[in-house]
């Protein structure tokens, strides 16, 4: 069975191989004919900041957060934007308690800090392949990070505030859990989009290095969670973003640059992907991911529209815009209002209520049966939550069901 995948905004060839390679062997694994082919088009069509970023000034709005399921998303959305916020409310919690440290004796927080300064730095893959916390390291591409990242928060100001109030082993234990999350939160705001990580994978990320540090599992419950909670269910990442625009906006210019681009001269990526769809010896199925699902959307529906349809077994639009930019009316393939063509083949289209940039298909067309929406769940906020569909099993087991 032939499969194509079209890659989405942003990515370039080193992202792209990667994303390529969970991608085949997501499907390989579950079907044994599987021909993945790829369709890399970033350095082709994609964009880039001809004039350096000259035309970026600076400020934008805010937004909360309502959903109460928002709750885990909530608190890791804080920590991606500041990794060490949860120690600074257990030192300023800390601060008010009545335990006094006893002289000459060591005391919890300060074994904590030992055993954090004692961990190995060096997890290089290959030397520790048997390890699972390397492993996961190198599956989310946050290894290269780690010794920088626990020396960052061995040597912060919060850490040492943090364990100078702790003198019990139950602080000591919500200290532990507190420093695992601070440690992630710095590798996955580091890595930015460039991580591909589950919420699955970076819970286990922080229940391994609580163990080290001498944890238990996911360790206490953080009575600073509570304040987290409320903070980032009235904040978002937009107040860092503003302060820092120019190198935001510079470093994900190819994201937004690639979808202003196609819409504004997508013909070539459009003619490129009909030529190699048509010269499959089979019907392949054709995966899109993000602005990879609109060009796919675009391609089937203009071909069908000239009666010169496409023989595609099945279309699959993964955190894709397509439906979105068909209700502004802004879909190159179809007219503003239009129904999907005759001979438009079926259109699976699979989103995470997380991913920002994602969209429901099925309402924008009612009562079309070609039409099918289907909700997974990385358990990560935005903008982690755009890649992460790649590691998720849901993703290429519905894709199954809807070949079967």
């Amino acid at each position: 069975m032939r499969f194509i995948f079209v890659h989405g905004t942003g990515v370039r060839r080193e992202r792209y191989d990667e994303l390529f390679r969970w991608v085949r062997r997501g499907l390989e694994e579950r079907f044994q004919d599987a021909e993945v082919v790829p369709f890399y088009w970033g350095d082709t069509f994609g964009s880039s900041l001809d004039a350096g970023g000259a035309s970026i000034p600076g400020t934008a709005t805010t937004r909360g957060t309502e959903d109460p399921e928002e709750a885990d998303a909530a608190e890791w959305l804080l920590l991606l934007t500041d990794p060490l916020c949860e120690l600074r409310v257990l030192a300023a919690l800390g601060a008010t308690d009545d335990g006094l440290a006893m002289p000459g004796l060591q005391s919890a927080g300060e074994r904590v800090a030992d055993d954090l300064r004692k961990l190995p730095r060096d997890l290089s893959f290959g030397s520790h392949d048997d390890d699972e916390l390397t492993r996961l390291l190198q599956d989310t591409g946050l290894l290269n990070g780690y010794a920088d990242a626990l020396d960052e928060l061995a040597d912060s100001d919060e850490f040492r505030d943090a364990y100078a109030v702790v003198q019990d082993d139950v602080s000591a234990a919500e200290l532990i859990t507190a420093v695992s999350r601070a440690v992630v939160a710095l590798l996955l705001a580091g890595a930015g989009e460039a991580v591909v990580c589950t919420g699955d994978e970076r819970d286990r990320m922080v229940d391994l290095l609580s163990g080290r540090i001498g944890g238990t599992a996911r360790g206490a419950l953080l009575r600073a969670s509570g304040v987290l909670l409320k903070l980032g269910q009235r904040l978002t990442p937009q107040s860092v973003l503003d302060r820092k625009r120019g190198e935001a906006t510079s470093a994900g210019a190819s994201a937004v640059g690639d979808i202003l681009r196609y819409q504004a001269r997508g013909g070539p990526l459009r003619d490129h992907l009909t030529q190699l769809i048509a010269a499959s010896l089979e019907p392949p199925v054709v995966i899109g991911h993000s602005l990879g699902g609109i060009a796919l959307v675009d391609a089937l529906a203009l071909a069908a529209i000239r009666q010169e349809p496409l023989s595609v077994r099945l279309l699959v639009t993964v955190g894709s815009q397509a439906p979105f930019l068909h209700e502004l009316g802004a879909l190159a393939g179809l007219p503003p209002g239009a129904t999907l063509p005759p001979n438009f083949p079926q259109w699976l289209n699979i989103y995470d209520r997380r991913d920002l940039l994602s969209y429901l298909a099925a309402p924008v067309f009612p009562g079309d049966p070609r039409v099918t929406d289907h909700e997974v769940r990385s358990r990560q906020p935005f903008p982690v939550s755009h890649s992460a569909y790649w590691k998720l099993g849901a993703v290429y087991d519905r894709i199954g069901e809807a070949l079967r």
